[in-house]
């Protein structure tokens, strides 16, 4: 366990800080670069979007249940060393394929599959890493630093994506993530903590999953945090191919302005990461979970009005609000998780939580392609709005919700 210490005098904890935003501002770019790959470079059909979408998220389905149980089994910065080194590789694929004439869309799902599973793992190993070395009563000042993080990469990251796919092209333009997944590994590597020992006795994967998969649904909060979770990844599945047919082919942005109004969503991020902490000393985690909830349903619906000519600024404003909800909802909730999860049960809960959440989001893609095909843009943004106001109802519904505080150990 560390020892007490201010959360910005942890060495360790810094350097987490360093390959966490690293990784973020990298996975931020491909997420301009890497649909624009399928639109813009290989003329993708929506529906062959969506499938982007799923390929990337399958892994969740796949081994997100496993991937936990060896978590728990196995030290976790190796983990997160070898999930980073793993997706840098799959992403420099891509320039490469495009550099010698042959990148197709079936290298793109395999890519994307490949990334996912490297994401299942490091986010899994992630979470449970970050009590080894951060005290209990610093986790929501620790979680919301590494949200603030990833808001921030945000609100820079697709910005340079756009900058990138313009001058570079698309396929190039995931170079810059390849190049910074290699760095996060290469600062991840250089960690040095006391991490638990590793269990020697072992019962069997299905045992082992069973009681991860136990524990979080048994509980009563953490199955009301995997519902929001999973409402609300299908939701996303939907934004992430509405997203860029709105703005790119509806609106006929390009790939720099595109980059620019995802961007600005990742402000709210930013705020939102740096009020969560103080929100959760103030109103507990549970007050921070519910009122994030009960906002982010109020602003997405800003974003329905989205329009052509100066209307296009709801969607940057309603997002950017949006997500600043989320962010202090995301903080109650994963500090609440982490605090009352026993540490041999964490790397479980935390797959069981992926796998229950992000399972969702493939059938959102999947779904999203579809409707695509089916109904016009705006039709399809309201249905994404709507099914992000949705899902945030469990906990709005539950006032209940805002009493949860965790106590400082």
């Amino acid at each position: 366990m560390p020892t007490k210490q201010s959360i910005w005098r942890n060495t360790a904890f810094q350097r987490m800080v360093g390959a966490d935003a690293l990784s973020q501002f990298g996975t931020q770019v491909t997420l301009v670069a890497l649909p624009l790959t399928a639109l813009l470079t290989l003329e993708a059909s929506p529906f062959q979007l969506g499938l982007l979408t799923a390929a990337e998220m399958a892994a969740f389905l796949l081994i997100g249940l496993p991937a936990g149980v060896w978590a728990d089994r196995l030290r976790r910065r190796p983990i997160l060393v070898a999930a980073d080194a793993m997706r840098a590789v799959a992403l420099l694929s891509i320039p490469l394929a495009a550099f010698a004439g042959v990148l197709s869309l079936a290298q793109l799902y395999v890519v994307a599959l490949i990334v996912g599973v490297g994401t299942v793992f490091f986010d899994v190993a992630h979470m449970s890493f970050v009590p080894s070395i951060v005290d209990r009563d610093d986790l929501p000042r620790g979680i919301g630093t590494m949200e603030t993080l990833r808001s921030g990469a945000s609100l820079v990251g697709p910005g340079l994506g756009g900058w990138l796919v313009q001058v570079l092209t698309a396929p190039f333009a995931l170079l810059a993530d390849a190049i910074t997944y290699a760095c996060s590994a290469t600062v991840l590597a250089t960690i040095r903590t006391e991490e638990r020992p590793v269990p020697q006795e072992r019962r069997s994967l299905k045992a082992e999953v069973a009681e991860g998969l136990r524990y979080v649904l048994g509980h009563r909060v953490l199955r009301r945090i995997a519902m929001v979770g999973s409402l609300n990844m299908l939701a996303n599945g939907l934004w992430a191919v509405v997203q860029p047919l709105l703005l790119v082919r509806e609106l006929d942005l390009g790939a720099g302005a595109y980059g620019l109004i995802v961007s600005a969503t990742g402000l709210g991020g930013v705020v939102g990461g740096v009020l969560a902490p103080k929100i959760v000393d103030r109103y507990g985690n549970g007050g921070a979970m519910y009122g994030g909830a009960v906002l982010a349903g109020l602003f997405m619906l800003v974003v329905g009005f989205t329009g052509e000519g100066w209307q296009v600024i709801f969607y940057p404003v309603g997002m950017a609000l949006t997500v600043a909800s989320s962010v202090v909802l995301n903080v109650g909730q994963g500090s609440y998780r982490q605090a009352v999860t026993p540490d041999h049960l964490r790397g479980r809960m935390n797959a069981s939580m992926r796998f229950l959440m992000w399972s969702a989001m493939p059938v959102g893609g999947i779904l999203g392609g579809l409707l695509a095909e089916q109904l016009s843009v705006w039709q399809l943004l309201w249905v994404s709005c709507l099914a992000t106001v949705v899902g945030h109802l469990p906990f709005i519904v539950s006032p209940w919700i805002r009493r949860l505080r965790v106590e400082a150990a």
